[in-house]
């Protein structure tokens, strides 16, 4: 675990404060559990001892103890005669939640204020993750969707989809002069859930190459899941992986608080 110090830079201000209603056990302990919950202290990390917690934070060793003692009744930590204290909590991102209507109609607004140009449109065999995350039967193929979007002749964007549960056939033209949503909903694929998940990657040579950048340039990485639901239970129908030019492209997000 780090120091103290660069965990707490001010907590010593705020345990001084003796005439606070609050207990200074229950302070401290704030502190040490907003530290773990959060991922600061990260699982496995040793604890510091009562000796340590008490000489930094200028309080007795009894409530340094008592502290770590709420920590534990909690499950975040466990304490060990001879080893000391280890965070047994294991952090994890909560996704954030938002309305999904606003998010799709974002997508649409970017795909008609871009060009876009298809690269691959077919119905094929998918790997093996995607057919069991879309739950396919073995042999049964999906729709197979590959595409560059650009602004101004400067490409941004590279996607690679998968989609299950189209009845009728889609051509590449379609697909030039509609959205993908728009499709899916002609066809009955009315999304009601959708998944993200965002990180960071090196480029390959191919996407190098659609996104007009060097090999092993940083670009954003996407994986959105797209989910109907029928008879009150969802299925996933569209798995899209997403690369984008971050020189070119900003994933944005507006979030206000909902007080009712």
């Amino acid at each position: 675990m780090e120091s103290l110090a660069e965990i707490f830079p001010d907590a010593q201000l705020q345990t001084r404060d003796r005439e606070a209603p609050t207990p200074l056990y229950f302070r401290l302990y704030s502190l040490l559990r907003a530290a773990i919950l959060d991922g600061t202290i990260i699982h496995r990390a040793q604890m510091p001892t009562e000796q340590q917690l008490s000489e930094y934070f200028k309080v007795s060793r009894i409530t340094a103890k008592r502290a770590m003692d709420e920590l534990a009744s909690e499950s975040l930590v466990e304490r060990q005669r001879g080893r000391g204290s280890h965070v047994i909590y294991q952090y994890r991102p909560q996704p954030v939640k938002a309305p999904l209507v606003g998010m799709l109609e974002e997508i649409e607004s970017m795909a008609r204020h871009s060009e876009v140009m298809v690269l691959a449109c077919k119905r094929l065999l998918p790997p093996a993750n995607i057919r069991s995350a879309l739950g396919l039967a073995e042999g049964e193929k999906a729709l197979l969707l590959q595409r560059v979007r650009s602004r101004s002749g400067q490409p941004f964007a590279y996607y690679n989809s998968w989609t299950a549960g189209l009845t009728k056939t889609v051509s590449r033209r379609q697909f030039t002069r509609s959205t993908r949503l728009e499709i899916f909903r002609k066809q009955g694929l009315d999304i009601t859930h959708v998944t993200q998940t965002i990180t960071a990657v090196a480029a390959t040579t191919e996407l190098a190459n659609h996104l007009n950048t060097h090999v092993n340039a940083p670009v954003l990485n996407l994986i959105r899941q797209s989910f109907i639901t029928k008879a009150k239970t969802e299925k996933l129908v569209d798995v899209l992986e997403v690369f984008y030019h971050p020189e070119r492209f900003q994933y944005q997000m507006d979030l206000q608080l909902d007080n009712k």
